[in-house]
């Protein structure tokens, strides 16, 4: 299959179904978590999302594409300690969590493996 946009990519993909998955189960977290954990980890799994966009967009430049799936990553790994927060104060149960935060590591890993091998995916 040919890469025309970022929505192409299968991370961009597993990224963006993740971030829905958060979206919903972050629904049913407290009121009183609203400006702190639902917020934050809306936040940051949406950003990895839209960190994987502009590096596709920086695909001319190398180094620009790597710096912004290095934070497509961190992201990824910010969303995973949120995860744990929320599982560790009983408003997500252990294994949904476990299983959110196994996709990440799945996104974490494909993002690595692009940082590692720019040649592949620059233009």
């Amino acid at each position: 299959m040919r890469i025309r946009t970022h929505e192409d990519l299968e991370v961009y993909r597993a990224g963006f179904d993740s971030a829905m998955r958060i979206f919903e189960i972050s629904k049913l977290f407290p009121l009183e978590e609203k400006y702190s954990l639902t917020d934050q980890i809306r936040r940051s799994s949406r950003s990895v999302c839209a960190n994987i966009a502009e590096a596709f967009r920086r695909r001319r430049y190398p180094k620009s594409f790597v710096s912004k799936l290095n934070d497509a990553e961190a992201e990824a790994a910010e969303t995973q300690t949120w995860l744990e927060f929320a599982a560790s104060c009983n408003y997500v149960n252990h294994a949904t969590a476990t299983e959110i935060k196994s996709r990440y590591d799945g996104i974490i890993g494909k993002l690595v493996v692009m940082s590692n091998q720019p040649q592949n995916w620059t233009v």
